[in-house]
């Protein structure tokens, strides 16, 4: 049977689902889905839940409290928060006023974000009471002053001039009516996770969690009100914003939050329903998140979840893990890619079609070309430059022109990652461009041998590099970290790749490692291991 080619499986917006009118706001969009459901539940987090019908009130309240603050119309605010009740309701309150989040990681450091304050510009920032500290320091260091600042569950008086959450909401009145935004009107601001480098702000319209939702989360996912949400990717990322928000909020599922780091233990009281009383149904994760929970001693058994699903992304998924899950719940992980520019996923594996080792087939209603350095397709089975085109793409990077240009090419988008198209269709992740080996003249993919080490009974995970030798060459070297209590050699884990793949794939170098590099959705950081391969040859100051 003759393979269709990549023009020939281009896909387009299913007809029957309509764009958004002239006069679109996105959390007044959320609102009118769920006015049928006041009583029904939409979150639940440490300290309890919040209804559907409280969730409304609030977003409205929240509107109005920013705008006789001070802040205008299309003015930043930062959301500096972990994940909690109040994060949705400051999100959509901000939007529903037609001024705009900035969701931040809550992992970085002060100069993270007195840059971030200074390069949004933003008018207040809403931050959770743990945090504060590190705000204040931020605040002090900068010279960006923010109208407000407004404190989510302090144990405490706050300092002067400071706003408790809580409060605020009780002494306001309801913002009557949304902003009259458009579909294309600035909504929120997400930076990118820094996985290469220095993070970028991302700018998203209104419409754009809309359609993450109506093509991905309901179609792809078979989201219903009748799911429980769990996500491990915190709010703040593009991934569990849609996991935790725009898709459980679009059909009025109810969703976990959790503030604390999803270590396996954290994860698992939330799977067996031990906090909030309710089990999830679906459960988003990543790779590293997975290896972890599969390794870990209190491995729940089938019987104590409720899961009928769960979702994989940040990196792609190693076949191995996701057999073993599979194994183990009677699940599948549905492996995909999304981005911070394209705000979700838009290639991935499908409930009931799922092909381990690669990454599945693109979303209908988003189309990719793998190109080459050229700017033309490659033919199946050949490495390219991964573009996307759907209607979900930001608008541009905030204040940087350069790599706005580079990265949004007219109607597609340039990821950064290179794959591989396989003869059914499906792709296979070959890795970040930036981090592609070209050893002996052929690429190596770093992930393809990353997958097969973590194949090794006493390998938990593993990244590779290239490393210059004497002669100038380039040559791999992985970072190896090893289940707790297991043992390997580095000619041991050399052989074992070596009876695997290739033999140039094999890394020349194995280093034994007890962490390594992430970001705080997983991704390995590999540009910080080159970094430390940097300074330990004295090549870097």
């Amino acid at each position: 049977m003759r393979i269709p080619t990549q023009e020939e499986t281009k896909l387009t917006n299913p007809p029957n689902i309509p764009a958004p009118g002239p006069l679109f706001n996105f959390a007044e969009h959320l609102i009118e889905r769920n006015r049928s459901r006041p009583a029904r539940t939409a979150y639940i987090d440490d300290q309890g839940s919040l209804s559907y019908g409280d969730l409304a009130q609030r977003i409205r309240r929240f509107a109005a409290a920013l705008l006789a603050s001070g802040v205008h119309r299309e003015e930043r605010v930062l959301l500096l928060m972990h994940d909690c009740n109040d994060w949705p309701v400051s999100f959509l309150g901000a939007m529903y006023a037609g001024i705009v989040p900035v969701a931040v990681n809550t992992l970085l450091t002060v100069e993270d974000y007195a840059h971030m304050l200074h390069h949004s510009r933003s008018q207040a920032v809403i931050v959770s009471a743990a945090l504060l500290p590190t705000l204040q320091a931020a605040l002090a260091k900068g010279n960006h002053e923010v109208k407000s600042v407004i404190v989510s569950n302090p144990p405490t008086a706050l300092p002067v001039g400071m706003t408790e959450f809580q409060s605020l909401i009780a002494a306001t009145t309801e913002l009557s009516q949304a902003a009259d935004t458009g579909p294309d009107d600035p909504g929120f601001w997400l930076y990118s996770s820094g996985s290469t480098g220095q993070p970028k702000g991302a700018l998203h319209s209104h419409a754009n969690p809309y359609w993450t939702a109506e093509l991905y989360g309901t179609p792809v996912l078979g989201l219903t009100e009748h799911d429980v949400c769990f996500s491990a990717a915190k709010l703040f990322f593009a991934y569990g914003l849609g996991n935790a928000l725009s898709f459980p909020l679009s059909v009025g599922a109810t969703t976990i939050l959790m503030a604390e780091r999803p270590t396996p233990e954290a994860v698992f009281k939330r799977w067996r329903g031990e906090v909030g009383g309710t089990r999830p149904t679906l459960f988003f994760g990543a790779p590293t998140g997975f290896a972890g929970m599969l390794a870990a001693a209190t491995l729940p058994a089938k019987k104590d979840v409720a899961l009928r699903l769960a979702s994989s992304a940040g990196e792609a998924l190693p076949s191995e893990l996701g057999e073993r899950f599979t194994a183990h719940f009677g699940v599948e992980i549905i492996d995909g890619i999304g981005s911070t520019e394209m705000l979700h996923i838009f290639l991935s594996n499908r409930p009931g079609q799922v092909r381990y080792g690669t990454t599945g087939w693109p979303v209908p209603g988003y189309e990719i070309e793998l190109r080459d350095d050229a700017n033309h397709l490659v033919p199946d089975g050949e490495t390219g430059d991964l573009y996307i085109k759907g209607p979900s793409a930001a608008l541009l990077y905030w204040g940087n022109r350069e790599k706005s240009r580079e990265t949004f090419q007219g109607v597609w988008t340039k990821s950064g990652d290179k794959y591989i198209r396989n003869s059914d269709g499906s792709c296979t992740y070959c890795g970040r461009s930036d981090d592609m080996l070209k050893v002996s003249g052929l690429y190596v993919s770093p992930f393809e041998v990353e997958a097969t080490l973590v194949q090794h009974p006493a390998v938990l995970e593993s990244a590779v590099i290239g490393v210059t030798d004497e002669q100038g060459l380039t040559k791999s070297k992985a970072f190896v970290v090893l289940k707790s209590g297991q043992q390997a050699s580095e000619d041991e884990l050399k052989a074992f790749v070596k009876e695997r793949l290739a033999p140039y794939k094999y890394p020349r170098q194995i280093a034994f490692v007890t962490e390594l590099p992430k970001t705080a959705t997983g991704k390995i950081q590999r540009f910080k291991l080159r970094e430390l391969e940097a300074v330990a040859k004295g090549t870097k100051q």
